[in-house]
Protein backbone atom coordinates (compact mmCIF):
# COMPACT_ATOMS: atom_id res chain seq x y z
CA UNK A 1 0.00 0.00 0.00
CA UNK A 2 1.70 3.43 -0.70
CA UNK A 3 0.23 6.65 0.07
CA UNK A 4 0.42 9.75 -1.99
CA UNK A 5 3.17 12.61 -1.79
CA UNK A 6 0.17 15.19 0.16
CA UNK A 7 -0.54 11.83 2.44
CA UNK A 8 3.11 11.14 3.25
CA UNK A 9 3.64 14.94 3.58
CA UNK A 10 0.47 15.12 6.17
CA UNK A 11 2.07 11.88 8.12
CA UNK A 12 5.20 13.34 8.04
CA UNK A 13 4.29 16.70 9.78
CA UNK A 14 2.35 14.66 12.06
CA UNK A 15 4.82 12.79 13.37
CA UNK A 16 7.45 15.76 13.98
CA UNK A 17 4.67 17.54 15.61
CA UNK A 18 3.98 14.29 18.09
CA UNK A 19 7.35 14.28 18.05
CA UNK A 20 8.20 18.41 18.87
CA UNK A 21 5.54 18.05 22.00
CA UNK A 22 7.33 14.80 22.95
CA UNK A 23 10.31 16.75 23.54
CA UNK A 24 8.84 19.89 25.18
CA UNK A 25 6.63 16.99 27.59
CA UNK A 26 10.12 15.94 28.35
CA UNK A 27 11.54 19.36 29.48
CA UNK A 28 8.64 20.38 31.26
CA UNK A 29 8.86 16.90 33.37
CA UNK A 30 12.38 17.84 33.98
CA UNK A 31 11.36 21.27 35.01
CA UNK A 32 8.39 19.97 37.35
CA UNK A 33 11.12 17.63 39.10
CA UNK A 34 13.71 20.55 39.54
CA UNK A 35 10.59 22.68 41.31
CA UNK A 36 9.78 19.60 43.78
CA UNK A 37 13.49 19.11 44.41
CA UNK A 38 13.84 22.96 45.35
CA UNK A 39 10.55 22.68 47.66
CA UNK A 40 12.14 19.33 49.05
CA UNK A 41 15.17 21.31 49.74
CA UNK A 42 13.47 24.47 51.23
CA UNK A 43 11.49 21.59 53.85
CA UNK A 44 8.35 21.16 52.07
CA UNK A 45 7.03 17.84 51.82
CA UNK A 46 6.99 16.34 48.54
CA UNK A 47 4.16 14.08 49.14
CA UNK A 48 1.92 16.44 50.42
CA UNK A 49 2.46 18.90 47.56
CA UNK A 50 1.41 16.55 45.06
CA UNK A 51 -1.91 16.11 47.36
CA UNK A 52 -2.01 19.88 47.38
CA UNK A 53 -1.51 20.19 43.56
CA UNK A 54 -4.46 16.90 43.17
CA UNK A 55 -7.02 18.46 45.23
CA UNK A 56 -6.81 21.95 43.27
CA UNK A 57 -7.11 20.20 40.18
CA UNK A 58 -10.85 18.62 41.14
CA UNK A 59 -14.04 20.41 41.49
CA UNK A 60 -14.83 21.55 44.40
CA UNK A 61 -17.74 19.65 44.85
CA UNK A 62 -16.13 16.79 43.80
CA UNK A 63 -13.25 17.18 46.57
CA UNK A 64 -15.80 17.48 49.32
CA UNK A 65 -17.53 14.45 48.09
CA UNK A 66 -14.56 12.35 48.68
CA UNK A 67 -13.44 14.07 51.96
CA UNK A 68 -16.84 13.40 53.51
CA UNK A 69 -16.61 9.75 52.47
CA UNK A 70 -13.08 9.61 53.78
CA UNK A 71 -14.28 10.95 56.52
CA UNK A 72 -17.18 8.76 57.57
CA UNK A 73 -14.62 5.58 56.86
CA UNK A 74 -11.87 7.51 59.32
CA UNK A 75 -15.11 7.86 62.03
CA UNK A 76 -16.43 3.68 61.40
CA UNK A 77 -12.34 2.57 61.45
CA UNK A 78 -12.34 4.86 64.90
CA UNK A 79 -9.29 6.58 63.41
CA UNK A 80 -11.00 10.23 63.09
CA UNK A 81 -9.81 13.30 65.46
CA UNK A 82 -12.62 12.95 68.27
CA UNK A 83 -12.18 9.21 68.71
CA UNK A 84 -8.63 9.95 68.98
CA UNK A 85 -8.85 12.41 71.49
CA UNK A 86 -11.19 10.57 73.39
CA UNK A 87 -9.03 7.95 74.16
Amino acid sequence: MQLQTSAKDQLRAIVSRIERLEEEKAALSADLKEVYAEAKGNGFDVKALRKVISLRKQDDNKRREEEMILATYLHALGMDAEESEAA
